[in-house]
């Protein structure tokens, strides 16, 4: 297996995007608000285009480039990394955190677990890591599939 350095995928990337219609300046790497994950950050004129209705077409994108990655590092060894575009991912990561903390809050308050909607791999991740060092909480995440979801569980 190659392993791919952040050059080879902001290449990946700037090669789909110069097949698809869709007007773009540049592609930056920066590193993300998500502890051991970059950020390949699209710059342009379409990036509504891109991110499509609730971040669907975003999202999509992301799993084309991510399995071109991982065919040729492997899922094992491929580094984590997120696609963005006018800061959308970051906004919605944000939201998620916001409210991981609202709801660990809300579960120390009450003493009783709490449990969030279905949610991406991704996004649960983001749970997980954002409660991590919480005091009196713990997370677990249950369900198959789609619904997949966190209880964020007290432990006082």
């Amino acid at each position: 297996m190659i392993n791919m350095n952040h050059e080879e995928i902001k290449k990946v990337i700037e090669d789909i995007l110069n097949k698809i219609p869709l007007s773009f300046s540049e592609v930056c790497v920066l590193d993300s608000e998500v502890a051991k994950c970059k950020k390949f950050v699209i710059k342009g004129a379409d990036s509504n285009l891109l991110i499509g209705r609730d971040g669907e077409n975003l999202s999509a994108f992301s799993h084309i480039v991510k399995k071109i990655v991982a065919k040729k590092d492997g899922e094992e060894m491929m580094e984590k990394f997120y696609i963005d575009t006018e800061d959308y991912h970051s906004k919605k990561i944000r939201k998620i955190k916001e409210m991981s903390l609202t709801m660990a809050n809300r579960a120390k308050t009450f003493k009783r677990n709490v449990e969030l909607g279905p949610m991406t791999s991704y996004e649960r991740m983001v749970v997980h890591s954002t409660l991590a060092d919480e005091p009196f909480i713990k997370t677990e995440s249950e369900g198959e599939g789609r619904f997949r979801r966190i209880i964020i569980k007290f432990v006082g």
